[in-house]
């Protein structure tokens, strides 16, 4: 900044807006940065000396006055990165430049920018682009989201034993088509401490809360709702407290700030790149940093699962915690295997103590334990010992993981016995780019138990998944639940947002199931940039069971077939703004059923497709 502009920015905001009566002690201020030759800085600073003495008008240790001259100069830096550009020399520094005590107000000072609380684009100081008044490291960020939901869908809807909408029918299924409308919106609200362009913060205090209404109607009663005598309409609101953690800098251990912080609290954690295995926010304490110049990045956590709200899966902290427990370790490392390449290895043990815990969901199902098989209770320790890359490979883009999972399980669903666990999964998505396309493959496999009595459960099943995988949710057989009529009681294939077919009472609160029929699909799909502001998505994968033995153990059928069916989507996200503060999706799905599919659900009137219809609208301050 020149010399000339300087004095037009200080000049505009202490002196020309002081009163008179304060003049004359705002210039004498503003009179120490103006440019002084050295010998007239030497002079000025003995006669500061001469008026007010040495110890009175004494530099804190370590710091200087603006614009004073002094010949003691720092020792020079050493350069420790070889290969890098050399430093500037000291005479290369320009001389006619001034600092400014509030650099963070410059740009507005000068009129460049308008200060706007509803501006989340520009300088804000409730979005933390700079700090708060009178202060000049700690920031405040407010976060406003709206997020809408708009689902028309059709999915094996099971008649209820009781009753059911249309009196004088009688069959297993009835009609299929069920709407989904929910509406959360979320503030949260965080304050930083730290200058943090360069150096993770010294402690960060963050809360974010969650309000949602959600209002489902399906076709048949007891799908909702328990009571056959309830219609089958189901309106409902829950408030969830999503973050609320403190977050700690311990210290650095480079000049290049690599570092060591803790983390304590309800939190977010993903213990993959895709989330296949454990994805969620949860109460726990995390011990985590870097190494090597942010090359190497490890976690150490534990988790105590919060119970979730039945209807919109949020968090139900006012519910003592579950007795299901994560531990967890993880390093990632860059340029491993190759440049570009980035690999994580890790470990996680989920303790489960809820064999004596019978809990049953908000709408009346059971969900701990899960009505099926044996009915019993369950203990079980699972280990994960995984491998998860992420990166590239010359032009070829790839997300990898290999999981194999081992433990022990006790009150097998099938026998009621101790059993071991033994099982394993693998994913791949490798893509390549094509200027404004990008075209995708892939690949997924998690083994099934073949033989449920043989006293070894080799279904592989993950603690929390949320798969951004082969079309994520705008995929069917993601998006959507499959109820397991005639094999168990509020049981489902799948969970909703989840690609594993374990069996299980839900994704939210009930036990991990490893007795399942494993899942296998094989998928392609293409990005297209249309414009900067829309992407339109394809997606085609086919699903199968790795086996389907549980299932015909369940269902008491002699054979099953294992194709499950093809899954067709299309998808768009436009960005009006090309940012995150306002998106629109929409999306389509149908399933076309398997052999497998068709052996185990019908819809009423015997149609062979299934749909699923998406509209989100993230609007964010």
């Amino acid at each position: 900044m020149s010399v000339r502009l300087s004095r037009l920015l200080l000049g505009t905001a202490l002196i020309g807006a002081a009163s008179p009566a304060m003049a004359g002690p705002f210039s004498k201020w503003f009179d120490c940065y103006k440019p002084l030759l050295p010998e007239e800085r030497e002079a000025a600073a003995e006669e500061e000396v001469r008026e007010g003495g040495a110890v009175a008008n004494a530099p804190t240790e370590g710091r200087r006055r603006p614009g004073l001259f002094s010949r003691d100069l720092a020792d020079r830096i050493q350069q420790m990165n070889p290969g890098a550009v050399d430093l500037p020399r000291d005479s290369n520094f320009p001389r006619d430049h001034l600092p400014v005590p509030d650099r963070w107000r410059l740009v507005e000072t000068l009129g460049l920018v308008k200060s706007d609380w509803k501006d989340p684009y520009n300088q804000n100081t409730l979005k933390g682009d700079r700090p708060l008044c009178g202060t000049h490291d700690k920031f405040f960020q407010l976060t406003l989201i709206s997020d809408t939901v708009a689902e028309p869908r059709s999915f094996p809807t099971p008649v209820g034993n009781q009753t059911t909408e249309r009196p004088g029918n009688n069959d297993v299924f009835g009609r299929q088509h069920s709407t989904v409308f929910a509406q959360t919106f979320i503030v949260g609200a965080a304050l930083t401490k730290g200058s943090t362009a360069f150096k993770p913060p010294d402690y960060e205090l963050r809360a974010a809360l969650a309000v949602q209404f959600n209002h489902v109607d399906v076709s048949e009663r007891r799908v909702l709702l328990v009571e056959p005598s309830r219609v089958s309409v189901r309106s409902d609101a829950f408030v969830g407290v999503q973050e609320l953690f403190y977050d700690k800098h311990l210290r650095n251990t480079s000049d290049r700030y690599d570092f060591d912080s803790v983390r304590i609290g309800i939190q977010p954690f993903s213990s993959d790149f895709r989330g296949f295995l454990f994805q969620d926010n949860q109460l726990g304490v995390r011990l985590f940093g870097t190494r090597d110049n942010n090359r190497l990045q490890y976690n150490l956590a534990a988790f105590w699962r919060l119970e979730k709200d039945s209807n919109s899966g949020l968090n139900a902290i006012l519910r003592r915690p579950r007795d299901d427990f994560v531990l967890t370790a993880n390093v990632y490392r860059q340029d491993l295997p190759v440049p570009g390449m980035t690999s994580q290895f890790s470990a996680t043990w989920n303790i489960n103590r809820e064999k004596d815990d019978v809990q049953v969901d908000t709408n009346g199902f059971p969900v701990r334990p899960a009505l099926i098989g044996e009915l019993r209770g369950r203990d079980y320790d699972a280990i994960y010992l995984s491998y998860n890359a992420d990166g590239r490979i010359g032009r070829v883009n790839l997300t990898a993981s290999g999981t194999y999972l081992l433990g022990s399980n006790r009150n097998s669903i099938f026998t009621g016995e101790s059993t071991k666990i033994s099982a394993f999964f693998v994913a791949a998505e490798p893509s390549i780019d094509f200027d404004w396309v990008r075209v995708r493959l892939s690949g997924l496999y998690a083994s099934g138990d073949s033989d449920p009595f043989d006293g070894v459960d080799r279904g592989y099943d993950a603690i929390f998944e949320n798969p951004q995988f082969a079309g994520s949710d705008t995929s069917y057989w993601i998006r959507q639940t499959i109820p397991f009529a005639g094999g168990g009681r509020a049981i489902a294939v799948n969970g909703r947002n989840g690609i594993l077919n374990s069996l299980r009472s839900s994704k939210e609160q009930g036990q991990s199931n490893f007795a399942n029929p494993g899942t296998a699909l094989i998928g392609a799909g293409a990005d297209f940039d249309v414009l900067p502001e829309l992407r339109v998505s394809a997606n085609v994968n086919h699903l199968w069971f790795a086996t389907t033995a549980p299932l015909q153990t369940l269902r008491v059928e002699g054979s099953i077939p294992t194709s499950i069916g093809t899954d067709m989507s299309l998808a768009s996200i436009y960005r009006p703004k090309m940012n995150q503060n306002l998106v629109f999706r929409l999306s389509g799905a149908v399933l076309q059923p398997g052999a497998g599919f068709r052996d185990l659900f019908a819809n009423s009137p015997r149609n062979e497709r299934y749909y699923s219809v998406l509209f989100n609208a993230v609007l964010a301050y």
